[in-house]
């Protein structure tokens, strides 16, 4: 019987030992955490949003990286083969906004044993709190990996799956880099992505804890939208973060450290004549007010101060006094609420890694190394990345089907 080391014990490592365990073959999974899972348990803020129930050609639109070598592992194993796989063994699924997909629970830990029960089905031998500390090949083949402590396991086959450099605490060091490298893969350049902005304004802080729903965001550079999304986002101390953020981060990333600006449109139900009519309505009512009082229907209040500030009229004046132009400039601020990016937070804060594994590297249908024979390489150590919503664990567990399938 051909014995399969799988190293790492999250969404790709244990959806690759399950396959491959039912093939039959002799698999050992190696997890170097105290439990398999760790960044699945975390992931959609612990409810796991395990994928989506956009069909295949949507997914592809919303893989940021290297889309088209995804093509065959989607189609092998779809979001709905794994949406299945998860309800056979009686945990309900439930789609929310944007095609997200949770358990019913909102609970990650019954997708985990979930997976625990197939891996224990499927006879998987599981080593935790076990680091591995090289992976040995001989003239070109795989032989096997040592733990610590010196002992070798002998293997025919490995399947690298230890995640990327995002969120070390779940283990995620980047150790699968330097295993690939080892072996002979060129690495595309590690950086983060999805992960929260840092914001020139100092004003920000004053907006720390404040989010936004429905929301329109557009990324500016050099006088062009390159980017714009929907949805909700949140002001930190240092920025800003939230799921429409965090998609727009992808394409940020790219840019930095040239000058990027987040254009913010506060009221994306109106246009600017519409807005212009609303905030005339609203001065009616308030005409006798100071025009720091007057925006209480318009806007959370936590923003008005920066609103004021921003818009260069002053606090104490009588709203029957405000211009036209005034109010003109008003409106182009609350659609084109200006946020200047200069940087991203470190990679331990974003929620995955872009870069990776040359995928040129990679048999797409198979996820077998074209350097070294039985190794293979799946999940967020491969140079695929996603937008937020599910996208990104669909290519772990996609991956790491594939890698099982032909181990």
């Amino acid at each position: 019987m051909s014995r399969v080391v799988v190293v790492g014990g999250g969404a790709a490592g244990m959806m690759a030992a399950i396959i491959a365990g039912k093939r039959g073959k002799e698999v050992i999974l190696i997890e170097k955490n105290e439990k398999l899972g760790k960044k699945l348990f975390i992931t959609g803020k612990g409810r796991c949003n395990i994928t989506t129930d956009k069909d295949i050609e949507e997914i592809i639109k919303n893989i940021t990286t290297n889309a088209n070598f995804m093509y065959s592992a989607l189609y092998t194993f779809s979001n709905y083969d794994l949406m299945k796989m998860i309800e056979d063994k009686g945990v309900k699924l439930k789609v929310e906004r944007g095609g997200r997909v949770f358990p019913e629970s909102d609970k990650s830990s019954d997708i985990i044993k979930c997976f625990e029960k197939y891996l224990n089905e499927n006879n998987v031998k599981i080593m935790l709190n076990t680091k591995v500390t090289d992976i040995i090949d001989f003239k070109g083949k795989i032989w096997g990996v040592e733990i610590e402590g010196g002992e070798k396991i002998k293997c025919d086959s490995i399947i690298l799956a230890t995640g990327g450099k995002s969120y070390p605490l779940t283990g995620s060091t980047g150790d699968g880099y330097y295993f690939a490298k080892k072996l002979g893969h060129s690495i595309i350049d590690i950086r983060p992505s999805l992960v929260p902005l840092i914001a020139e304004e100092e004003w920000v802080k004053e907006l720390m804890g404040l989010s936004l729903k429905n929301v329109e965001i557009s990324v500016k550079h050099k006088n062009k939208i390159v980017y714009k999304d929907f949805g909700e986002m949140l002001f930190t101390h240092f920025g800003v973060s939230g799921p429409i953020i965090l998609s727009a981060s992808r394409k940020i990333i790219d840019i930095l450290p040239q000058k990027v600006e987040v254009l913010i449109d506060l009221k994306p139900a109106l246009d600017y004549n519409e807005l212009d009519r609303r905030i005339l309505r609203d001065f009616e009512m308030f005409k006798n007010k100071q025009f720091k009082n007057s925006l209480n229907e318009l806007l959370p209040s936590k923003i008005i101060p920066v609103v004021i500030k921003l818009s260069g009229i002053d606090a104490e004046k009588q709203v029957n006094s405000i211009t036209k132009d005034e109010r003109k400039n008003i409106v182009k601020l609350l659609k084109e609420f200006k946020i200047t990016i200069t940087g991203t937070r470190p990679i331990e804060e974003a929620i995955i890694t872009a870069g990776g594994v040359n995928v040129k590297e990679i048999d797409p249908s198979t996820m077998e190394s074209k350097i070294v024979k039985g190794l293979y390489i799946v999940g967020e150590l491969l140079d695929v990345d996603a937008l937020t919503g599910g996208f990104n664990l669909q290519i772990a567990f996609s991956t790491g089907y594939c890698a099982g399938l032909n181990c």
